[in-house]
């Protein structure tokens, strides 16, 4: 990259690190928000499912108007309402800590507040893709754009890691507790928000010299796949079918697996504070430690395993479903807090091989022409996974608490026997990809 552009570039991440932050570190809290409000573990998953949600549909929405109207009013779009959805939430969760209104009403309250952040919270991504795409030569573009969207990753690790340490005492006779880390990320992306006022320049109605595209919702055990990268920089050829005979085993495949992560992930507090048996409160550093192990072993497998074994995709999502089922059941037998954080990071591992597996599969599985419209259904089927998966795992686990983590378990051991057949002819390649963020 041009030294000119280093400062804006480092402005773009930091972007893309607090949305992606800010977002893991709420999700972190509501388990025990939910337990000190009296609200039923169901309401708490069905916060993450209606954002995640919106997210899916509005990010293609935003990306294509970040072509026609400007790249940094879709970054300040996007981190408006970021803010202003953190800044509402932890609003009406504090009115509930103060009993000034029930915790029933406080969570549908915060649910309304997230519809902000899944409508709006999507437009910054892409127009933040196609901002660096634009100023990168095409040697640079996809280091650059891999460089940015691990961002996503890192934030899944320092929201959880540095949510404990948020939680504010009482501020002016009002008691603001659990709700601390919105308020606090809600200002930190206000400061974000004003830098990007006052450091981009106004580019509308100027030709757009590169695009970007949608991102898969930033959440707990949502590390970046790679997707979002190879639509950014594949030109847009010819559309394809989810049902296309030869992406189609990969995409029923990423769909499985990334329900079983997702239905996992969005349980764990909840699993960190009955099996510890701890007061809300006092979850929060330990619901911490476990999410940020499993952050770190997905990122491990992505960053310096894949990398080192050079495995092809086949190999990838039947090696990682090896893992994640032995991880997952593990995990919801496990007795003690190290055996939790243990269990979930062997069980990450093994998704953070399978995630980068189906990405690469469904690319070799079409020609050069249709890149980009798979590499848009990869991430439409990440995405997805965050709609129904929250609240299938927390419904699940209010049955059963170890239940989400053996079902998920078997579905990776089912998954797994129908690949080991069904892919038996993918294409023989080392995985086509040429950044590490795969």
């Amino acid at each position: 990259m041009r030294r000119s552009f280093d400062s804006t570039f480092a402005l773009m991440f930091l972007v893309m690190l607090t949305i992606a932050a800010g977002n893991t570190a709420l999700q972190s809290v509501l388990p025990a928000l939910g337990r000190s409000l009296g609200v039923k573990d169901s309401a708490v998953a069905a916060a993450f499912s209606v954002s995640a949600l919106l997210w899916v549909l509005a990010a293609p929405f935003w990306a294509s108007r970040s072509d026609r109207h400007g790249r940094r009013v879709m970054i300040l779009l996007g981190m408006g309402g970021f803010c202003i959805s953190l800044l509402l939430c932890g609003t009406f969760l504090a009115l509930g800590i103060n009993g000034v209104i029930g915790g029933t009403s406080a969570f549908l309250l915060f649910i309304a507040g997230r519809l902000i952040y899944g409508s709006f919270g999507s437009a910054a991504p892409p127009a933040v893709q196609a901002l660096v795409a634009g100023n990168t030569t095409q040697e640079e573009r996809t280091r650059a754009l891999t460089l940015l969207a691990s961002a996503f990753g890192l934030g899944t690790i320092l929201g959880p890691a540095i949510a404990p340490y948020l939680l504010l005492g009482r501020i002016g006779g009002v008691e603001l507790g659990l709700s601390g880390p919105a308020f606090v990320f809600a200002l930190f992306g206000l400061g974000v928000f004003v830098t990007v006022r006052q450091q981009l320049p106004d580019d509308r109605g100027l030709p757009a010299e590169a695009h970007g595209a949608a991102n898969a919702y930033p959440s707990i055990g949502g590390q970046p796949s790679g997707a979002s990268v190879r639509a950014a920089v594949a030109p847009k050829g010819t559309g394809i079918r989810y049902r296309d005979p030869r992406i189609r085993t990969w995409m029923l495949a990423g769909l499985v697996m990334g329900h079983a992560q997702v239905m996992t992930g969005q349980a764990i507090g909840f699993l960190v504070i009955d099996r510890m048996n701890l007061p809300p409160e006092l979850a929060l550093e330990s619901t911490g430690l476990v999410l940020m192990m499993g952050a770190g072993a997905a990122l491990l497998a992505q960053w310096g395993l894949i990398p080192l074994l050079n495995l092809r995709p086949r190999a990838l999502v039947l090696v990682g479903l090896t893992l994640a089922a032995a991880g997952t059941a593990l995990t919801g037998l496990a007795p003690s807090l190290y055996g939790i954080a243990t269990a979930y990071a062997l069980a990450s591992l093994g998704f953070g091989f399978t995630r980068p597996g189906f990405t690469a599969g469904s690319s070799l599985a079409v020609g050069a022409d249709a890149q980009g419209a798979v590499a848009g259904k990869v991430t439409s089927v990440n995405g997805a996974s965050f709609v129904l998966g929250p609240s299938i795992g927390v419904g699940l686990y209010e049955i059963w608490h170890p239940l989400p983590y053996l079902s998920a378990g078997a579905a990776c051991v089912v998954l797994f026997l129908w690949c080991l057949r069904a892919l038996h002819d993918a294409p023989d390649t080392v995985a086509a990809y040429d950044d590490p963020v795969v």
